[in-house]
């Protein structure tokens, strides 16, 4: 073991445990990352202690509920020297942190409580450093870079008038996006441009107005832009559409219009935040489709600010909306809001904006269809109910569980398509659940 330094804090046992957290706090807040040991004294001597899961869950417990903001620290039990030991390793960006009310930094191997100046200082260097995820340096190498992708946000760019050079090559185009720097991808690059950035979408439609059912369920990975033609597809294939014949020509038009749901995406997509591994989400109700992201809105603002006041952007993530403005998925910073309500509005669709505590949602109300194309997914809907009933024709005495496993259901799918076939009277059950059959009435 190595002794005492900026990033490593040793102890003896976890008897010491208010320090060990104390000395988590201090380091975070001077170095974003580091590991604490018990068991191990200052000099890197190790002594072991006895480990229990009690053990594990104080420490845990510990470190969680008194260090503010939370941390969630990687805990585990280790072997040094034939001795068993507890290693904790934290990271975190949301500097200042707290150990028990207070806030400390380190100073060589020590702990140091900030002085009121120090800290104020901190509260506001976090306040002002909107963009730190994005303008770090990725892991990811240039050659990581999905060239096709970046090819076509310069063409798109032209095209719009908004990019004023042509594309030679994917590093002399993110330079010029400012996404590299000393020849390095910042996080905003991995994130626009790379397949296995770690966003992700996840989209479902349930069969009700509540997530108690789901008829379908998908989870998208990759880059910002392709997540964006993702999510859009899918909302696209399970909304309701109707038709509309001019003299020359037969026109489609959506339940929810296509510009008001791309921005809602957008603005999810380029606004959350990145910090935070929680996805974005797409869900698709019977009533209404939400959109949420993982993101504070603007401190002091609400969404009505924007709407109908004039208050300017506020972009949580200003590499990555610069980039979206220039290939005009943006159309003009601090106007997502009051273009989603005005194509709302215009179109008859009710749209509510909520800012939550974990994120903001942005909900479309559906209107009973009427006149309405058959959505993908009432084509999958019917043809799943027309399986159950010929799995059921082919043995009465099948059951739920293999019903589910044929049908590709979850069981409570079954159970809730059952439960519409016996009030439509199409499907009777006789006999008792076990030993009992199943009867197809019509």
């Amino acid at each position: 073991m190595k002794q005492e330094s900026e990033t490593l804090e040793l102890k003896k046992s976890t008897s010491e445990l208010k320090e060990g957290a104390i000395s988590v706090a201090s380091i975070l807040n001077k170095h974003r990352k580091g590991e604490l040991y018990f068991g191990v004294r200052d000099d890197g001597a190790v002594l072991g202690q006895a480990i229990s899961r009690q053990t594990l869950r104080d420490v845990s417990r510990t470190l969680s509920e008194r260090i503010e903001p939370r941390v969630y620290p990687k805990i585990e039990r280790v072997r040094l020297e034939g001795k068993d030991c507890i290693r904790v390793r934290f990271s975190g960006e949301d500097v200042p942190y707290l150990a028990f009310g207070r806030a400390y930094i380190r100073v060589g191997d020590e702990d140091r409580q900030l002085s009121a100046r120090e800290l104020e200082r901190m509260f506001l260097s976090r306040s002002n450093d909107k963009a730190r995820w994005e303008t770090e340096l990725s892991e990811h190498k240039v050659s990581d870079v999905d060239a096709a992708t970046v090819r076509r946000v310069v063409n798109k760019g032209r095209s719009v008038g908004r990019v004023n050079f042509e594309f030679g090559s994917v590093r002399g185009t993110l330079n010029k996006l400012k996404l590299l720097r000393n020849g390095r991808l910042l996080k905003a690059g991995e994130a626009l441009f790379c397949k296995d950035s770690p966003l992700k979408v996840q989209a479902a439609v349930f069969a009700g107005t509540d997530k108690t059912t789901f008829l379908d369920i998908k989870q998208f990975e990759g880059s910002i832009f392709s997540l964006l033609d993702e999510a859009e597809t899918y909302v696209k294939e399970h909304i309701d559409w109707r038709v509309q014949f001019g003299k020359l020509e037969r026109e489609e038009i959506p339940e929810i219009p296509m510009d008001a749901l791309r921005e809602a995406l957008v603005n999810s997509l380029c606004h959350r935040d990145l910090r935070i591994l929680k996805g974005n989400e797409v869900a698709i109700f019977k009533d209404r489709v939400e959109i949420y992201n993982p993101g504070d809105f603007p401190e002091g603002y609400t969404p009505e600010d924007f709407i109908k006041g004039e208050e300017h952007s506020i972009p949580r993530n200003p590499l990555i909306a610069s980039v979206l403005f220039r290939t005009k998925d943006v159309e003009e910073w601090g106007s997502g809001l009051k273009r989603i309500s005005k194509a709302c509005a215009e179109s008859g669709v009710k749209v509510t904006f909520r800012v939550l505590k974990s994120g903001f949602l942005v909900t479309f109300h559906r209107k009973p269809a009427k006149s309405f194309l058959p959505s993908t997914v009432e084509k999958t809907v019917e043809k799943t109910r027309e399986k159950i009933i010929a799995l059921i024709r082919h043995d009465p005495k099948i059951t739920t569980a293999e019903l589910a496993k044929k049908s590709g259901l979850s069981v409570r799918g079954v159970d809730w398509n059952i439960a519409r076939f016996k009030k439509q009277g199409i499907l009777k059950r006789i006999g008792p659940d076990k030993g009992g059959h199943w009867k197809v009435l019509k």
